[in-house]
């Protein structure tokens, strides 16, 4: 754990620079706002799941200190997607944040603290002074006696403000479901949504849409009970029982309570919910895997092929006899029985490992994973993985792993002998912790952005929510490819296959929409025996060279621009391959953009995401106070071919213009 040092001499803090501010009421802050204050600098990106720990552990701190301590979270990016405002606005009301957030993309502020790794937390001053800096989690403690030690020296000097903070919440977007995380179909052609923002279990008839029933009371904590009074917090994973073990068991469905550190169980005939393991203190592993390191610092989890035969598995073997309400688990996100194993398989994602859990015996058990967190295959107990969250069992009996911060698909395969069942890891499709994109063609090269589910199809290959690219994916392990199954969803978090309706179907939780849809399986996805077809667009024939790029908006009747904090425009632009596209890639606002286009290869795809905000109001006028906003987003995927005589303007249209 870093020990917090408070030194003799006094360093001002830096500004705090950003492209803007959530949870201030549009309000633009600046140290000065803030003197008078304790003020806590904690540098997040939302993907971390210590970042995440850390939001949990602040909280009492901010009750306990609300009248003198302001936190105020620097959102500092891993991913691209993580730069993107709305996603981080959804983010920030997806985890219930009650505190000023600066949304920092270019990393302004967190090169001005000298921040290297996620999370970090900056302790300031009433006066404005830097007086202590900590990396990782597990800091609760140390700061609750360093707050109150400046809250008694300032408040002799006459430096400590008392009062409310900055913070103003911002309007809530969801309805029945509030960023669902996770779903199961259930024996009676109904669905089991994991309704996380609303911390409780939600029943959907099968038009994914009408409310069946509740399971607990919607209140964010950890209470065993019947379904009027049971209470879970932030639940993602679920997974139905055999109907046999589930009788042995006494219950139906088990739950990934991922904040409680527990998994959970459902009898689904009473609505009864009890705690079946994890005694809700998170386990920590050792203070060098609790912060999430950026590119190019030194740190042994982001090697790929580094040696891992040095490092022993987090949990030595006598712990796996521990019985299972006595034995800690951080953040379980979703879990998925096992035929080969004959239990469930759990993805422990808040120590990089894979657990086992039986309910008959309710034994505990490592599957795989040492905690370090990297992307390194082979034995079970050698493997490393990062923050996995979705599991998915196809018909050899091989677990298919979406390990999120390695923007990789694993597979997890067993072997048995004399000696017992081995489990060896290997990965489809990923490369490492600081590698992502969007490509689709060979594995080796394909690349995914911050997955977090897997389903598997009927011809055996894999589906993957890649929920950073707001897409779903297949790997078809018989040809080692990936190609792209759909686009423009909004942080897609869980696939299951449903067979309810005749043809098979796609479920897809999307999870910043609030909502379940349905998207078909291609045909060569659903039977081996009608072989691989595909269908291909006419390519656009563009020129080498600068292309000037636009696409035309225009509110509709009634709307106007909503340019109270900026530009409310944006592009997102990116190519597969890559090397397509020389320059104008990234995100940025504004609906116009110079691409520039490689001779050197004969073509391939562009991807294009525009967005614009617009609010109820007339084009020249005020927006009325509480007016209804909107958001207008399309993606293309536009085949192009580089030619001679090629186009050297492209333009889309958003939406139609009035």
């Amino acid at each position: 754990m870093t020990e917090t040092v408070r030194t003799d001499y006094r360093v001002r803090a830096s500004a705090l620079e950003g492209r803007n501010w959530l949870n201030t009421g549009g309000r633009q802050l600046g140290l000065e706002d803030l003197r008078g204050k304790v003020v806590l600098l904690d540098f997040w990106t939302f993907c971390c799941i210590n970042c995440l720990h850390v939001l949990d552990e602040l909280r009492p701190l901010e009750e306990k200190y609300s009248d003198v301590l302001v936190t105020v979270g620097v959102h500092s990016p891993k991913f691209e997607h993580e730069a993107d405002p709305v996603a981080l606005a959804a983010a920030v009301e997806r985890y219930e944040i009650h505190h000023p957030v600066l949304d920092d993309p270019e990393l302004l502020t967190w090169q001005a603290y000298a921040a290297r790794a996620w999370p970090t937390l900056v302790v300031l001053d009433p006066e404005g002074y830097i007086v202590a800096n900590l990396s990782g989690e597990g800091h609760a403690a140390g700061l609750d006696s360093l707050i109150s030690e400046l809250v008694t020296e300032h408040e002799a000097k006459g430096t400590l403000h008392r009062g409310d903070g900055p913070y103003v919440p911002a309007e809530p977007t969801a309805g029945n479901l509030r960023f669902p995380g996770k779903a199961v179909p259930l024996p009676g052609g109904t669905f089991l949504v994991a309704d996380t923002g609303h911390h409780r279990l939600v029943e959907l008839e099968a038009d994914l849409t009408t409310v069946r029933s509740v399971l607990g009371d919607g209140t964010k904590g950890w209470q065993d009970g019947t379904a009027a009074t049971a209470r879970f917090n932030e639940p993602q994973g679920l997974a139905v029982l055999p109907a046999g073990v589930a009788e042995k068991a006494g219950y139906d469905v088990v739950v990934a309570d991922t904040v409680n550190h527990r998994l959970r169980a459902v009898a689904l005939d009473s609505g009864t919910v009890t705690t079946v393991a994890g005694n809700g203190i998170q386990r920590l592993l050792d203070a060098g895997n609790q912060t999430k390191r950026a590119a190019g610092d030194p740190h042994p989890s982001e090697s790929s092929t580094a040696d891992a035969s040095s490092f022993e598995p987090a949990l030595a073997e006598s712990d796996l006899g521990t019985a299972p309400l006595d034995v800690s688990l951080s953040s379980p996100w979703d879990l998925t029985w096992s035929s080969a194993l004959e239990r469930l398989v759990v993805a422990m994602a808040g120590t990089h490992q894979i657990f086992t859990f039986d309910p008959v015996t309710g034994a505990v058990g490592i599957l795989a994973g040492t905690g370090l967190e990297g992307l390194l295959d082979g034995p079970g107990d050698k493997a490393w993985f990062a923050q996995s969250s979705g599991l998915a069992e196809d018909a050899a009996g091989n677990i298919w792993v979406a390990d999120s911060e390695t923007s990789a698909l694993r597979r997890l395969s067993f072997t048995t002998d004399d000696a017992g069942t081995h489990v060896s890891v290997d990965t489809a499709v990923g490369a490492g912790l600081f590698d992502f994109g969007f490509r689709d063609g060979d594995a080796a090269a394909a690349r995914l952005q911050h997955p977090l589910g897997v389903a598997v199809l009927p011809d055996g290959s894999v589906a993957i929510a890649d929920t950073y690219n707001g897409a779903v994916r297949r790997y078809d392990p018989a040809t080692k490819t990936v190609s792209t199954l759909a686009r423009g969803l909004a942080e897609p978090s869980d696939l299951l296959v449903d067979t309810t309706t005749g043809e098979p179907l796609l479920i897809v939780v999307e999870a910043n929409r609030h909502e379940l849809v349905r998207l078909p399986i291609p045909k060569e996805a659903q039977s081996v025996d009608e072989g691989a077809r595909q269908t291909q667009r006419p390519a656009s024939p563009m020129a080498a060279g600068p292309v000037a790029l636009s696409v035309r908006f225009s509110a509709p009747k009634g709307q106007k621009l909503d340019d109270r904090w900026g530009d409310p425009t944006q592009l997102k632009i990116s190519a597969s391959p890559e090397e397509l596209l020389l320059s104008g890639g990234g995100t940025s606002t504004g609906l116009t953009r110079e691409l520039v286009l490689s001779g050197d290869v004969p073509g391939g795809v562009l991807h294009i995401t525009a967005r614009a905000a617009a609010c109820d109001g007339e084009p020249g006028g005020e927006i009325p106070d509480h007016a209804a906003c909107h958001l207008y987003q399309q993606d293309w995927g536009i085949p192009v071919t580089i030619e001679a005589a090629g186009d050297s303007v492209l333009t889309l249209d958003l939406r139609g213009l009035d």
